[in-house]
């Protein structure tokens, strides 16, 4: 089926995930007009700059124009935005987002946008990197990478499809999950590594010789740590929106922990071994899947 011609789509935060879509769009000739907005004037300014955008705007009411409307903020600022929209939307509008969380965002399509909740087809590209910020957007981001869509019941067969014609001119895979289920799953894999990254790059901070501590840290460390350069607010967003699932995540890692002191109390070489051998040989056959 040909994918829906998009006359204007609509950009609510254009940084590293709104940008990069923007800029697949463009690549891809499948957006007419590209309008963004955002809280950082001088980042729209930068946009246009960069041709990421073609028009600045802020103004909500643009989404009248709009045949897609991506919320591509942190997840604390989508209900401002949503209850924003709700009274402008065209019957022909659908919106999207890019939350990393879905439960929380599910639920404020229903509270703020009210009667056009059906027109909101959640969605999570697994896409994300370190940097931030429009300077970061790139047109290939989403190629071969994963978007998750936990679509509401009342959605429309034409708005599903919408969605994911958008994300594969993107070049992604588009996967469905229920809302529920994609926060337990990243809870895991993303929340909790994240959580984990960043508490450890504070404590080596906190530590009384924090500044030597960094002076000898390389590349393990390096590696480890590359996640706690993510954006602070979109984590603390996430974070907390996703606290349920992410404390017993977190739970089960403690677990994990004391099973590892107690390991090193008791000098059990072969135990660690055991444990580290288990880890390298999951982690390998995650890579070779990838592959």
């Amino acid at each position: 089926m040909a994918a829906p011609r998009l006359d204007t789509v609509v950009i609510f935060g254009v940084g590293l995930i709104g940008g990069s879509f923007a800029l697949a769009l463009k690549a891809a000739g499948a957006a007419e007009r590209i309008v963004g907005l955002g809280r950082n004037p001088a980042n729209l300014e930068r946009a246009l700059k960069l041709g990421v955008i073609d028009t600045a705007c802020k103004d909500p009411a643009i989404v009248a124009a709009a045949d897609l409307v991506l919320i591509a903020t942190p997840v604390g600022q989508m209900g401002r935005i949503m209850e924003s929209i709700a009274p402008h939307l065209a019957a022909r509008t659908v919106v999207t987002d890019g939350g990393s969380t879905k439960q929380d965002v599910v639920a404020l399509a229903y509270a703020k946008l009210k009667g056009r909740a059906a027109q909101f087809v959640p969605g999570h590209p697994i896409a994300g990197a370190e940097h931030s910020g429009v300077a970061a957007a790139k047109a290939d981001l989403f190629r071969a990478r994963k978007v998750v869509l936990t679509p509401l019941p009342e959605n429309s067969a034409r708005s599903i499809r919408i969605v994911r014609a958008a994300w594969r001119i993107c070049g992604a895979r588009l996967f469905r999950m229920t809302p529920a289920e994609h926060d337990s799953v990243f809870a895991a894999v993303s929340h909790l590594p994240h959580l984990l990254s960043y508490a450890l790059v504070d404590q080596v901070a906190r530590h009384p010789n924090g500044k030597q501590l960094f002076d000898y840290a390389a590349g393990g460390f390096r590696d480890f740590t590359r996640i706690a350069s993510s954006h602070p607010e979109m984590w603390r967003d996430i974070c907390v929106a996703n606290r349920k699932a992410l404390l017993a995540e977190l739970a089960g890692f403690e677990r994990e922990l004391a099973e590892v002191k107690q390991l090193l109390r008791k000098g059990d070489a072969a135990g660690l071994e055991r444990m580290f051998a288990r880890a390298r040989t999951a982690r390998n056959n995650w890579l070779q899947k990838q592959q």
